[in-house]
């Protein structure tokens, strides 16, 4: 008897530790996801046009292909080649992440330099495309949503990383998969929701019992606009704001402390000057720092990277082709 006292008793301190286990794994992915919140918004801000001019009934479908499609990029490539950078050679995670965040800074400034009539944004460069068969415009929409999707994952797999405590293998394996499926799930699950609002408001307002259900339905379409055209804005500040945030971090990782001693600072005089909640004030005013530094860089890398890396991608993703 007291031998199977023994063995529940090591069973429940297994379990206890299985479980704090699962709690770390889960209180460190929810935290590496946040820092990679920018690209998580634009994945969300973005993702939302590939079923533009589709039937309703194969919005979901779309959705749900790209979904797996995200979560195949991510758990079958980009996890492996995560773990095997950060195991063999650590010192290329601030160089990439220095490449994500520039390329989060070009995002977010050439949208805002679209919206002040400088550029024409790259989305403009091909102007939709007529084709009879609907099969193959939704193959070639998903394909195209996919491959988007791996330089996005990209970003959030390798920011994601970074963030992760120095712990065992398995540890941080457990946690960047997790990071991936959080992520992917909450991304694509509020895609689906946004695409489909509309067609629930419509449903609610011509069939709805009460006047009030009617009301409510109404209201839901008429929002859609407003509230796609919100989280564009809220998308590209985003990026704007942790694409700085990036480069500034990494380049104080690799040994460039002015950037982030300076805005420190100003972002702590700022504070203490106007007073109140002072740690929210820095917090603010570092993170606006960060996003002027943010459109100040992808303003610089506009025109480098459609006079200069656009044409030679295209003309080596041509020459393969």
């Amino acid at each position: 008897m007291s031998g199977l006292i023994a063995l529940l008793d090591d069973v429940a301190g297994l379990a206890k530790v299985a479980a704090a286990s699962v709690d770390d794994v889960a209180t460190q992915a929810v935290k590496a996801g946040a820092k990679a919140a920018g690209a998580v918004i634009d994945d969300a801000a973005v993702a939302p046009k590939y079923v533009h001019g589709f039937a309703a009934s194969r919005e979901l479908p779309i959705i749900w292909r790209i979904a797996k499609g995200s979560m195949f990029n991510k758990l079958v490539f980009l996890l492996p080649a995560g773990l095997a950078l950060n195991a063999f050679a650590p010192w290329m995670i601030s160089p990439l992440l220095l490449l994500g965040g520039a390329y989060l800074c070009f995002e977010g400034a050439e949208k805002v330099a679209h919206v002040m009539g400088l550029v024409s944004h790259h989305s403009e460069d091909h102007a939709e495309e007529v084709v009879d068969d609907p099969a193959h415009l939704e193959e070639e929409k998903a394909s195209g949503a996919i491959k988007t999707d791996f330089i996005l994952s990209a970003e959030i797999m390798t920011i994601a990383l970074a963030a992760i405590p120095a712990s065992t293998f398995w540890m941080e394996a457990a946690t960047l998969a997790a990071v991936a499926i959080l992520i992917t799930v909450v991304v694509y699950g509020a895609v689906a929701l946004i695409v489909k609002a509309d067609d629930v408001g419509l449903f609610m307002a011509e069939r709805g019992r009460f006047a009030l259900t009617r009301s409510v339905g109404a209201g839901v379409v008429r929002a859609m606009p407003t509230f796609l055209w919100l989280l564009t804005v809220i998308g590209t500040a985003a990026m704007l704001w942790v694409g700085g945030s990036i480069i500034i971090h990494s380049l104080h990782e690799l040994g460039w402390h002015l950037p982030y001693e300076w805005i420190k600072a100003q972002a702590s005089m700022l504070a203490y000057a106007i007073g109140g909640p002072t740690d929210v004030l820095k917090w603010v005013f570092t993170a606006a720092m960060d996003g002027i530094f943010g459109v100040a860089l992808g303003l610089l890398l506009i025109p480098i990277a459609t006079k200069l890396i656009t044409p030679v991608w295209r003309a080596i993703f041509r020459r393969k082709a």
